[in-house]
């Protein structure tokens, strides 16, 4: 018996908005599949050079009222990065709320438009503490 990962999904209220998010992660549009029958969208985002490696983006056309306010029983997504500083550097200064930061210099968590928890380790083992990281506490949940 053969099990092959094939995607990670989650539901969108804002489409842009979170495309924009998780390009501003590094992720890139693979493929979409539009439905006029079932007025829905499927975006596949994924790394560079991993296209077996998406998360599905499903928008809703007329709306989705069941769509959680808060994503906690997901669990979360997570990418490794070559260095978690500068993204979490580059994702701040793009508006997004760093809500556990990499004091340790391994892991950080971030939190999508639609409330995704996503966690952010650095490849290779922890880098040096560095600040402003080191000293910055916790913001909201994650």
């Amino acid at each position: 018996m053969t099990l092959r990962y094939l995607h990670t999904m989650v539901r969108v209220k804002d489409l842009e908005a979170s495309m924009k998010f998780y390009e501003l992660l590094g992720l890139e549009k693979t493929r979409q599949h539009d439905s006029e029958e079932g007025r829905f969208s499927l975006i596949f985002m994924a790394p560079p050079g991993q296209p077996d490696c998406p998360v599905e983006l499903t928008y809703n056309w007329d709306g989705d009222d069941e769509l959680p306010s808060d994503s906690r029983h997901f669990g979360h997504l997570a990418y490794e990065v070559d260095d978690i500083y500068a993204m979490c550097q580059h994702l701040q200064d793009n508006g997004v709320v760093i809500n556990r930061p990499p004091r340790d210099g391994r892991m950080a968590f971030v939190r999508s438009p639609d409330n995704v928890s996503v966690e952010l380790l650095q490849a290779g083992g922890s880098l040096a503490p560095q600040e402003p990281w080191a000293s910055m506490g916790n913001t909201g949940h994650w």
